[in-house]
């Protein structure tokens, strides 16, 4: 549950973003001693869970999130989506980025805003999350009239995928992760869709040279263990060769899928807040 008074240094609450399409929200904010006149950058955080399981209210995700507050010294914005497969793509990447819209229309309006910087927001998910970061900022990207300015991308174990199958997908023992990941896949992309669409196959999106040239500086992390490490490393190069103009790749050794999750207590975990963080603050 959330708390209006601050436990952990951070206190948090849940918001509305659009009644008629069911999509919540969850802010978390600092609580930093002593007066506090300056204003703080956004993360706009998406979770995974292969577009159909998921939620900010899930334990991990608001100890993680909440304790980044605090790290981060920013205001974060966790969102709640529409869930695959009665809801499939693009309805995930609509709905995550009418989260930025509604902090357009709310940062005069809502109180947990007042210190909001939107012309310093910066988007971050896990797995599933992570792709929706790549789109959303895309859209972002092509929306002149959005007020928020994208300043960075945080993208964390992130789910891609291909109708063709990389070498770590046909080695011996991978079996069981192609088809959980191909279940995901089946269950979220439109249907008639296969694996090459533009939401789960990256090199198929249609995104000209001069647009890939604007494209915010993105920080992609992967973690050694993790079955999706291969694709995370291969949208980092990808990113390159389009030259954008900032990527860098961290790798962080001997841990699982979303680590940060299951174990949002943990040394692994205070490490990727304090990389995350200091990426906000260097761009």
């Amino acid at each position: 549950p959330t708390s209006e008074e601050s436990s952990g240094g951070y206190k948090s609450k849940d918001v509305i973003i659009d009644p008629p399409k069911a999509i919540t929200g969850r802010i978390f904010l600092p609580d930093i001693p002593g007066p506090c006149t300056s204003s703080r950058p956004v993360l706009v955080y998406f979770h995974g869970g292969g577009f159909s399981i998921g939620s900010t209210t899930w334990l991990g995700y608001h100890h993680f999130l909440g304790d980044f507050a605090v790290v981060s010294h920013s205001i974060v914005l966790s969102v709640d989506y529409r869930l695959a497969p009665e809801h499939r793509l693009p309805i995930a990447y609509d709905d995550c980025y009418s989260s930025l819209e509604w902090l357009c229309s709310q940062v005069s309006n809502e109180p947990w805003l007042k210190q909001a910087d939107i012309s310093r927001v910066f988007l971050s998910g896990d797995s599933a999350g992570g792709n929706i970061v790549h789109q959303v900022a895309i859209k972002a990207m092509r929306k002149e009239t959005l007020r928020v300015k994208v300043k960075g991308l945080l993208l964390i174990h992130t789910f891609f995928g291909s109708e063709e199958r990389t070498e770590k997908e046909r080695a011996d023992g991978a079996t069981g992760y192609v088809a959980m990941n191909d279940m995901f896949w089946k269950l979220s992309i439109p249907d008639g869709s296969n694996r090459d669409c533009f939401g789960c196959n990256f090199e198929k999106q249609e995104v000209s040279e001069a647009e890939w040239r604007e494209f915010p500086a993105v920080m992609v992390y992967v973690a050694g263990l993790d079955f999706l490490k291969e694709r995370g490393v291969m949208y980092a190069k990808f990113l390159q060769r389009k030259e954008v103009k900032r990527v860098k790749l961290v790798e962080t050794e001997n841990k699982s899928h979303v680590f940060h999750v299951f174990h949002p207590k943990s040394e692994a975990t205070c490490s990727l807040q304090r990389q995350m963080s200091e990426f906000m603050k260097n761009n």
